[in-house]
């Protein structure tokens, strides 16, 4: 007998009786899974049965159960959500860009509910309702009291349906009945795009929910025919959290090139991995881009930043992005209520998956680890430059982060910016420059004058600093040496925060600039005005004014 032959032979043997022990261990596996997930549902249904059988105080079944679900997704990832059927209209609406309403933003101010931000061209703006006016009565009823949440749920409702409000109109104290018509709202993916200059364009996009695509597909085709000068666009992600997968796939397609490979997927499940390129001819192969992004800059916005830079079409400006790079879809539940679930993990071009903290790996407090330096790896662009994964998209050129003072925070959050806006609008029937305006000084002065005696108090990082002192200092018995000099600082710094409206007016005058400007112009004059002072859109101008920079970064 041949020996090749009879080892082939015993071998073949040994591998029949390895693979079906392993077949028996993997159908054990899975039994075992099976029967661990069989108990512990029979253990939860019998324990909520029994809570809510014998618990001393009355419970809420539905408050109990969504504590349930939210505490046990809380140990996976930040993406993984349970949407009860009550919020299925927000999802729907962060899909979409849709709702049926009245088409305006709204706020709590003290017992009443104001409109912060009617959108143009929908029937809040139409029937008149102005930022500033105060929502008194809602189909005959008193409005006192009411949460935002409660009123935008009266607020919205099927389109050609009718709602009957009373306000008070911030533009003359006056009382006013008005009957509004609801309608569909379809919040635009591009709120904003014009030309910075004779030659730079400029598209800002917020969202990344239906048709965002076709939008700046859109933008782009109107800037590059009615601007013959055009030699430059900035794509604006900055604050963009991201959407719909195959939308990003559509954004990335104008400026790349039909049949390239933009992203893909990979998970546990063969349905989870998949290829996607894009499928139409661009709008644009030659203008030079420039692509801004920061912190806020998440999931779909980082594919297409990172598709940008990996293919080495257009270059990156800001600061790292958030560093998302986890895929979800939603599945249906009951109750019209469902669940948006992490399937898989999603590679740019270059191959490297951005994401930035590992979930499946936690220290002892639970706290899930950002991917140490020492594992990123390194890839590269189409044309060879270096990139790594694990971090977001790093820059091209990077910038300062822009951040306020903590009195600009305060005057913010006190609603001090929007309530002067609305004097202003009350005073002022037209404006001066339109979004181009500049606050004078003597507004600005008037603005200082406005806020004396209000509420918008404040503690700096140098105050709770010396709060710490003080506290070290008495545990250590050394307080009563030192209480002169912390005294001292004490005193200073209050003097110095006596300064602060003038030490960061610059700062404040920026953004008083742009609630007033938005109050005749709405969202597009705020986001234009927001353009003339902001230090990304200032270097991204550096580089399509010495071409040879931005040549140079993309090899050319």
């Amino acid at each position: 007998m041949n020996i090749r032959n009879s080892i082939a032979k015993i071998k073949k043997k040994y591998l029949a009786i390895s693979l079906t022990i392993l077949g028996f261990f993997v159908l054990t596996a899975a039994g075992d899974r099976y029967f661990e997930l069989s108990k512990n549902i029979e253990i939860f249904t019998t324990l909520f049965k029994e809570l809510n059988t014998y618990y001393v105080d009355d419970v809420d079944p539905n408050k109990l159960m969504e504590t349930g679900i939210e505490s046990m997704l809380a140990s996976l990832d930040p993406f993984t959500n349970y949407i009860s059927g009550a919020d299925i209209d927000e999802y729907q609406l962060q899909t979409t860009g849709k709702y049926d309403g009245v088409g305006s933003r709204i706020m709590k101010i003290d017992d009443y509910i104001v409109i912060s931000d009617p959108y143009e061209g929908y029937p809040a703006q139409k029937a008149g309702l102005e930022s500033g006016d105060i929502i008194l009565e809602i189909d005959g009823k008193s409005a006192k009291g009411y949460t935002t949440d409660q009123m935008s749920n009266l607020l919205k409702g099927q389109p050609n349906t009718s709602i009957k409000i009373k306000i008070r109109q911030n533009s003359t104290g006056l009382e006013k009945e008005l009957t509004i018509t609801r309608a569909e709202i379809q919040i635009k993916n591009v709120p904003y795009f014009g030309m910075i200059n004779d030659e730079i364009g400029y598209i800002k996009l917020d969202n990344f929910a239906e048709k965002a695509g076709q939008e700046v597909a859109d933008a782009m085709k109107d800037l590059k025919e009615n601007n013959p000068k055009l030699s430059g666009v900035i794509f604006d992600l900055r604050g963009n959290g991201g959407g719909l997968l195959n939308e990003a796939i559509n954004v990335a397609n104008v400026w790349i090139d039909k049949g390239l490979k933009i992203v893909y997927t990979k998970g546990k499940t063969a349905d989870s991995n998949h290829e996607y390129q894009t499928q139409n001819k661009p709008v644009d192969l030659q203008i030079p881009l420039i692509v801004l992004i920061d912190e806020g800059t998440a999931s779909a916005s980082e594919i297409v930043s990172g598709s940008i830079q990996d293919l080495d079409r257009g270059i990156v400006i800001g600061q790292n992005s958030y560093g998302k790079g986890l895929v979800q879809i939603t599945r249906p539940i009951a109750y019209k209520s469902r669940l948006k679930v992490t399937t898989s993990k999603y590679y740019i071009p270059s191959g490297r998956c951005i994401q930035r903290i590992d979930y499946t790996h936690r220290d002892s407090e639970g706290v899930a680890k950002v991917l140490p330096d020492s594992l990123r790896k390194s890839f590269k662009t189409k044309i060879g430059r270096i990139v790594k994964d694990g971090a977001g998209i790093e820059p091209d050129v990077k910038t300062e982060e822009e951040l306020m003072a903590d009195v600009t925070i305060s005057l913010f959050e006190n609603n001090h910016f929007f309530t002067f806006a609305n004097l202003y609008k009350k005073n002022h029937s037209t404006l001066l420059g339109d979004s181009k305006y500049k606050m004078t000084d003597a507004e600005y002065v008037e603005f200082v004058e406005f806020v004396k005696g209000k509420s918008f108090k404040y503690e700096t990082d140098t105050e709770k600093a010396l709060k710490a002192l003080k506290k070290t200092a008495e545990e250590e018995k050394y307080f009563a040496a030192l209480q002169p000099a912390i005294s001292t600082l004490e005193s200073e710094i209050l003097s110095e925060k006596g300064d602060d409206l003038m030490k960061f007016k610059s700062e404040i005058k920026r953004i008083l600039q742009m609630e007033i400007v938005s109050r005749y112009k709405y969202e597009k004059g705020r986001i234009a005005s927001s353009l003339t002072e902001d230090k990304d859109i200032a270097t991204a101008l550096e580089y399509f004014i010495e071409i040879e920079k931005y040549n140079k970064l993309l090899g050319k």
